[in-house]
C-alpha cells in the first residue's frame, strides 16, 4: 500500500513486535556503552550529567547498528538530487540532528550514493518519514511510503 501523506502527527502503528524493543522494563538507570544514552524514567535520553552508577545496556539503536538491521529506508533519486546534492544532504543532516536531540534512538545508520541516487538506512521508522516530508515540503517532488508488515520496517522514496 502506498500512501501520499505529509502529516507529521500521523502515527505509524506497529504491525508486529519489534525484536529490538525491550521485552521487560529495564533497571534504571542504564547507560549504553556505545553511544552514552541513558535509560531513565522509562525512556532512553541524553543527559548532561550521567548518574554515577548505571548498569550497562546497549540501546536498541546501537544494537541495530551493530547487527546492521535497519528499521527504515529512504531512497532519494532524480536529476534534482544530483544538482542539489549538498543542499539536500544539509537538510537531511539538520533533520537527523533535530530528531536525535529529542529521541536518541532515531539515527541514521548509513548513507550510500550510487549512480545519482542516495540510499539512507535508519534505526527507526520515524526519521525516514520526517526526512521525506521535509524534502517534499522544501522541494515538492514525489513522495511514497511503504510499510512492510512482515519486516516491521518503513520504506520511503522521494524523487524529483
Amino acid at each position: 500500500m502506498t500512501t501520499h501523506a505529509t502529516r507529521l502527527d500521523k502515527l505509524i502503528k506497529e504491525k508486529q513486535h519489534d525484536t529490538y524493543k525491550a521485552k521487560a522494563k529495564l533497571s534504571e538507570p542504564c547507560s549504553c556503552p556505545d553511544c552514552g544514552a541513558v535509560y531513565q524514567k522509562g525512556r532512553w535520553q541524553w543527559l548532561e550529567s550521567k548518574p554515577k552508577e548505571t548498569q550497562l545496556q546497549k540501546c536498541p539503536a546501537c544494537q541495530r547498528i551493530n547487527d546492521r538491521i535497519p528499521a527504515g529506508f529512504i531512497s532519494i533519486a532524480g536529476d534534482f538530487f544530483q544538482t542539489h546534492r549538498d543542499e539536500i544532504l544539509g537538510l537531511i543532516g539538520n533533520i537527523e540532528a533535530h530528531e536525535k536531540k529529542q529521541h536518541p534512538l532515531n539515527r541514521i545508520m548509513d548513507m550510500s550514493e550510487q549512480e545519482g541516487s542516495l540510499e539512507i538506512t535508519t534505526t527507526d521508522m520515524h526519521l525516514p518519514r520526517n526526512i521525506g516530508v521535509a524534502l517534499e515540503k522544501a522541494y515538492d517532488g514525489e513522495l511514497d511510503y511503504k510499510y512492510v508488515d512482515e519486516s516491521n520496517l518503513l520504506r520511503v522514496k522521494w524523487q524529483r
